[in-house]
């Protein structure tokens, strides 16, 4: 690449000094930003044209300008282009670059526009897309999900509270709880795209331009829905970062509350998953582990995430208006969570594909800890017509029993219950059934396998 006089820096007349050695080190987000270049060649294309079309340059010279860019745009994807750090961001980069191809017309690209709103504007495409790619992969992760629940619906298990046996529950119900984590966090996303169809290109440094320049020609080439209404607010926003790092953070809370789960289940102590080989890893020293990595990755680096969120809430927080070189830092910030998010989904999913349920162990499980104990105290309402409260304490007083006799509750016999409650009568032994508990909860959003049956139907219908 040819040096020449513009390979100095664009304020290089105004200031005369070379910029301090150790702040163009530590200043430089170079290697961060260039991953926007599709975007800012895309942006500058779309402006040089609505240049020409309000007669601000000729036709000769928006020619060249788009000659010049997708040159640049050939060479960055070729690996042929040098990324120069001395120039600060890719935007200047690719500035010089076009100085170097088409001689000084290259300066035209930059008229009623400034860093500030070409930034913005690249930044805000580059997120509507990358957006959009989380989406897609959360939508894979509930297919997913749902055909595990599919194979999965006749299988019973504890339901836990306080991670104590609660009452009996279908696995599939289970998985499926986590279809509507991950559908509200594609919701929260796809209100982040909404939220990023407002076009900032052309509001210039804060104050807009006294060029003739028609923003609604731009708004609609670069597929906003509508220009951005105030020019100090635009180029000092940035609710967009934090609206995306908040759905991160709420969607690895979700990945790494699975991840907790199954480490637990998978442990020597429950028994309850078995993991592929495909999806553990060994031990340096134990000759027999196999340990869920993948799933402690998945845990750990929801951490990064919210570091991420709070990074940027912490720069904003008192922040004049409008634009300050804090700002520079909200890219890196945003690239980091989304690589994060990105492989966590890919991981999630290679685990959901690689595990096996223990079904016997699950129902064994299941039958620990008078699951069907709240079963009973219903029956005794609906059948001997007692308060709710005195059924409890009905229903405590024969678990007590059982306890102390070291049985389950089907493995009393009708008398021995007569004993504490003698309006009860053999009927009330189906109860203890963890089948029918579950086969009994059929109010909507129950476990019941009437519901899960329905809520695959809807789910299937949603995800197509």
């Amino acid at each position: 690449m040819r040096q020449n006089k513009n390979n100095k820096a664009v304020w290089s007349s105004r200031i005369k000094k070379k910029t301090s050695s150790i702040f163009q080190k530590v200043g430089n987000s170079l290697n961060i930003d260039k991953r926007l270049f599709k975007e800012d060649i895309q942006v500058s294309i779309v402006h040089v044209e609505m240049l020409f079309k309000q007669k601000i340059i000729s036709f000769k010279t928006k020619n060249k300008i788009i000659w010049g860019l997708n040159k640049i745009r050939n060479e960055i994807i070729k690996k042929k282009f040098i990324f120069d750090p001395k120039h600060e961001d890719i935007h200047m980069s690719i500035e010089k670059r076009l100085f170097e191809i088409i001689g000084d017309d290259a300066g035209y690209v930059h008229t009623a526009r400034s860093r500030n709103d070409q930034v913005i504007t690249d930044f805000k495409i580059w997120l509507r897309n990358s957006t959009s790619e989380i989406i897609k992969l959360l939508n894979s992760t509930n297919k997913i999900i749902l055909k595990n629940a599919e194979k999965n619906i006749d299988v019973v298990m504890p339901g836990f509270t306080h991670l104590k046996n609660a009452q009996p529950i279908s696995f599939a119900h289970y998985l499926l709880a986590y279809i509507e984590m991950f559908g509200r966090d594609t919701k929260r996303f796809e209100n982040n795209i909404n939220n990023l169809l407002e076009n900032p290109l052309g509001v210039a440094a804060l104050a807009g331009t006294n060029f003739n320049i028609d923003r609604m020609y731009t708004t609609k080439k670069l597929k906003f829905s509508h220009p951005t209404n105030n020019s100090i607010d635009t180029v000092s926003d940035r609710d967009f970062v934090i609206d995306f790092l908040y759905a991160v953070s709420v969607c690895s809370i979700h990945i790494s509350r699975f991840a907790e789960e199954f480490i637990i289940w998978n442990s020597d102590a429950f028994r309850l998953i078995k993991l592929n080989d495909r999806i553990v890893t060994g031990s340096s020293i134990m000759p027999q582990k196999k340990n869920p990595d993948p799933l402690e990755f998945l845990r750990g680096k929801t951490g990064n995430a919210f570091g991420n969120l709070f990074a940027i809430l912490t720069i904003l927080k008192g922040l004049p208006l409008s634009y300050f070189k804090d700002l520079q830092d909200d890219k890196e910030l945003v690239f980091k969570s989304f690589d994060q998010l990105k492989y966590s989904i890919l991981i999630l999913n290679d685990i959901l594909k690689n595990f096996s349920v223990d079904k016997k162990r699950m129902y064994e499980l299941a039958n620990i800890g008078y699951t069907t104990s709240t079963d009973l105290a219903d029956y005794i309402v609906k059948t001997i017509n007692l308060p709710f409260r005195k059924a409890y304490q009905v229903t405590s007083k024969i678990v007590n029993y059982a306890e102390k006799k070291n049985k389950r509750l089907d493995q009393l016999d009708i008398e021995e219950i007569k004993k504490i409650e003698p309006k009860l009568n053999e009927e009330v032994l189906k109860i203890f059934d963890l089948k029918n508990s579950i086969k009994s909860k059929k109010s909507y959003g129950g476990t019941s396998f009437e519901n899960i049956n329905k809520m695959i139907n809807k789910y299937k219908k949603e995800l197509k």
